[in-house]
């Protein structure tokens, strides 16, 4: 006959364990260190030199991200993540459509979504399903704030959310052979240009239609 003892432990539900904070704070380390790399060097930086700027060893990264890909998803996650955060961030903060919209651009600069691009390529699944909502998301919550930024009467009426999406990938991607960290006032000023150029009322007819997000999606 079983013991009260037997049956209760038995009967408990095993707990899975949590990873420790300082293995958390390392896989955080070596995402940030490889954005940061990826950016100035490209995809193809060696791991072994991002372990090195995050401060861990190539066991740590290897045992947290078993090869590139694997790290580059997260990074693509990462960073994909973290620019919804900085619209809803620039939502809360702003009143104004328009003046949401043109802080979240300039957020998302910062976040160095341009960068993205090279990585999404080759192999690389853009259809996983972890980066699909995220980007789903992402996607929506733009065209969620160019809609009421039309409305309210602040943005030209021409212009689309792939649009915006457009302009922000091409004018926050790193040039080839420069240092994407050295040129952040040269994209804000850039942007700028681009944001004044989005305000109602419309100073010239643009060529061609609006880019929405389906023609974003069978483009991809």
């Amino acid at each position: 006959m079983e013991s009260v003892v037997e049956t209760a432990t038995c009967a408990a539900p095993r707990r899975t364990p949590r990873p420790r904070a300082d293995a958390l704070r390392n896989r955080e380390r070596i995402v940030t260190a490889a954005r940061e790399m990826f950016v100035e060097f490209g995809p193809d930086v060696p791991l072994d030199e991002i372990a090195r700027r995050a401060g861990v060893g190539n066991a740590t990264l290897y045992r947290n991200f078993p090869d590139r890909a694997a790290l580059i998803h997260e990074v693509v996650l990462a960073v994909t993540s973290r620019t919804t955060d900085r619209l809803e961030e620039a939502v809360a903060a702003e009143a104004d459509p328009f003046t949401a919209l043109s802080r979240f651009v300039h957020a998302a600069a910062d976040e160095r979504i341009g960068a993205l691009c090279p990585m999404l390529s080759g192999g690389f699944d853009t259809e996983h399903p972890d980066l699909l909502s995220e980007r789903r998301g992402l996607e929506e919550a733009v065209e969620g704030l160019v809609e009421r930024a039309k409305s309210a009467g602040r943005l030209r009426t021409d212009i689309a959310v792939g649009d915006v999406l457009v302009a922000l990938s091409q004018l926050t991607r790193p040039l080839p052979g420069i240092a994407c960290l050295d040129i952040d006032r040269f994209t804000h000023r850039h942007l700028q240009l681009f944001l004044d150029g989005l305000e109602s009322p419309a100073r010239s007819e643009l060529p061609g239609s609006a880019a929405t997000l389906e023609d974003l999606r069978a483009g991809s």
